[in-house]
């Protein structure tokens, strides 16, 4: 059953953006009403574009068709509505490569857990994770639903370069590097599944809402 929303929090970026935010734990029905409000206010005159983000919704709008205090009070009273029922979104398998070259932290993440790698590979592919939202880069999800027993904080020192499809643990949720970048996540293995493709349609693989499954191809010590 839905429980009572936390309170909304809005606040102004520039002249023509809000943002919208909760103070409160990373949940799936706090983003999930995130989602419902993004919903809402796309229908409302004025609006131009909408960001989801961590616990957060920015929202662009034309100071010309509407303004800053209009768009509070639909926000507010959106927000007040109750959380609707939502579909589960698709599910998506991710094979992955554990441990080795793919995923060199891995050892460290056992270690930090007082685990096993073995465990550390299972607690992590038998969960089922939420995709809160997209962010950092193109195609970069930020998941819901790693085992808490599994939280490790990022590295002291980032890399230089982490390798696209790098799969790491970054406090205490998972994610996926769509592309090549300096990262600072504990990365554990690495998928060959592209997940950010500019010339398909969508470009991403992964949307808010999609479940992840992450299936092992492989453990290496």
């Amino acid at each position: 059953m839905s429980t009572a929303p936390p309170p909304l929090l809005i606040r102004p970026l520039g002249e023509a953006a809000l943002c919208c935010a909760v103070n409160a734990p990373i949940a799936l029905e706090h983003q999930q009403r995130i989602w419902q409000l993004g919903t809402g206010l796309a229908q409302t005159e004025g609006v131009l574009g909408l960001i989801p983000g961590m616990n957060n919704l920015t929202l662009t709008f034309d100071p010309l068709n509407t303004d800053s205090l209009a768009l509070e009070q639909a926000a507010h009273a959106l927000w007040a509505k109750p959380l609707r029922q939502q579909q589960a979104g698709r599910l998506v398998e991710i094979a992955v490569n554990y441990g080795g070259e793919d995923g060199p932290d891995l050892a460290d993440v056992a270690a930090h857990c007082g685990l096993s790698t073995d465990e550390v590979v299972r607690r992590h592919t038998e969960v089922e994770y939420v995709v809160y939202f997209i962010g950092f880069q193109p195609g970069f999800a930020y998941m819901g639903g790693l085992d808490a027993s599994l939280a490790t904080p990022r590295r002291a020192e980032p890399r230089v370069a982490v390798p696209a499809g790098s799969v790491g643990i970054g406090g205490a949720q998972t994610g996926i590097y769509p592309l090549a970048t300096p990262g600072g996540w504990q990365l554990i293995g690495r998928t060959a599944l592209p997940l950010f493709d500019p010339k398909a349609e969508p470009p991403t693989l992964l949307a808010p809402g999609d479940r992840v499954r992450f299936v092992t191809s492989g453990v290496r010590s």
